[in-house]
């Protein structure tokens, strides 16, 4: 069979990602910034990678023997690459339901998009936002809205005590502050 025919994976570049898991029901809640951000990169990634990576692709088929073309090997894995970070990104989108937080501005009570100020029980302030499990990043002090942590906190009212079960066993948070950003406008 010729060359030309045949598949240039080596397996592992074609596994599809697995989708974070939806709590049931399927909702993805995700603020309007988050959605901004995913929609910004999906376009980014059809309209200006995926046909600068094609043109270098083509570019280095157009130089002869494909086996031993640095440029071409690359580039077809990097198209790989693209098109699976795109389905997971559409597939996102598709289930997404934006939900925009500062429509509870000025209230005390936690819900999505909340920034918590909470202590726990060695009276150690932490705070944390609930934010959507794909823009969630925890190095900022985000955390998903399907996290223990947020779970716990969630219709909680400030100086409530909520219970987080945690792997070494359940503690008790106290709820500091909630706080929301001010409504657009």
């Amino acid at each position: 069979m010729n060359k030309a025919f045949t598949r240039e994976t080596d397996g592992a570049d074609e596994e599809e990602l697995e989708l974070p898991p939806l709590p049931s029901g399927g909702r993805n809640y995700i603020t309007p910034a988050g959605h901004a951000r995913l929609r910004a990169e999906l376009l980014h990634l059809i309209d200006e990678e995926r046909p600068q990576v094609v043109e270098v692709v083509h570019w280095a088929a157009s130089n002869g023997d494909r086996s031993e073309n640095g440029d071409y090997i690359y580039g077809k894995k990097r198209l790989r690459e693209i098109d699976r970070r795109i389905r997971f990104l559409t597939k996102r989108l598709e289930i997404a339901e934006v939900v925009d937080p500062s429509v509870h501005h000025g209230r005390d009570q936690v819900f999505f998009g909340a920034t918590v100020t909470y202590a726990d029980e060695a009276g150690e302030e932490h705070t944390v936002t609930i934010m959507g499990i794909d823009e969630a990043d925890s190095a900022r002090g985000e955390v998903s809205w399907v996290s223990p942590i947020a779970r716990a906190l969630l219709k909680a009212r400030e100086g409530d005590v909520v219970k987080l079960v945690t792997p070494v066993g359940v503690q008790e948070v106290e709820v500091l502050k909630v706080a929301y950003p001010q409504p657009a406008g």
